[in-house]
């Protein structure tokens, strides 16, 4: 794997190992990380030793961490999923799981490393993602990374009772279609 490093925000992304599971689920436990997924259910070390074995393992998922340059920390966590050979596309997502790593770019950076990864060694086409519709800075932060909002589905979601919209957006590889 090529390297992806992003010199002004001072991140770069590795592929997940197992031993980051701990530090994964009680990412996405933090209400300010659950709150923002499509998927609120309670994680647990079970749930995502089998997202490894069921999804990373057989290539289904490519899961990367955001780290720290200077620290080598985690601060995140980039993925595609449901990469699908026959048209070239895959589904994004992201969180940031440490608090002091929230609004200063290292989503959008990640977010164009783990674009460029897609295009570059991955030859995907077309990279997609849904959002829910009130999560304005992940939607404003997916903007400067690349992606173009292509619709909204009304009420496609049912989170604590309430049907909320989605906002779906995709980027596209440069070059012959």
């Amino acid at each position: 794997m090529n390297q992806y490093i992003d010199e002004n925000v001072k991140i770069y992304l590795r592929l997940m190992m197992r031993e980051d599971t701990d530090l994964i689920v009680a990412w996405r436990n933090s209400d300010a990380v659950r709150r923002n997924f499509i998927y609120q259910e309670a994680f647990t070390r079970e749930g995502h030793e089998d997202w490894i074995r069921n999804m990373v393992d057989t290539g289904r998922v490519v899961q990367m961490m955001i780290c720290d340059m200077d620290t080598d920390e985690p601060l995140g966590s980039v993925y595609i999923r449901d990469i699908d050979r026959r048209h070239n596309k895959a589904e994004y997502g992201i969180f940031i799981g440490e608090a002091d790593a929230r609004g200063r770019g290292v989503g959008t950076a990640a977010a164009r490393l783990m674009l460029r990864y897609c295009f570059e060694e991955q030859r995907l086409h077309r990279v997609y993602l849904r959002v829910l519709s009130e999560n304005f800075p992940a939607i404003r932060s997916y903007e400067k990374a690349g992606f173009v909002r292509e619709g909204i589905l009304k009420g496609d979601v049912c989170i604590d009772g309430q049907y909320r919209d989605v906002v779906w957006m995709a980027a596209l590889a440069a070059g012959p279609a």
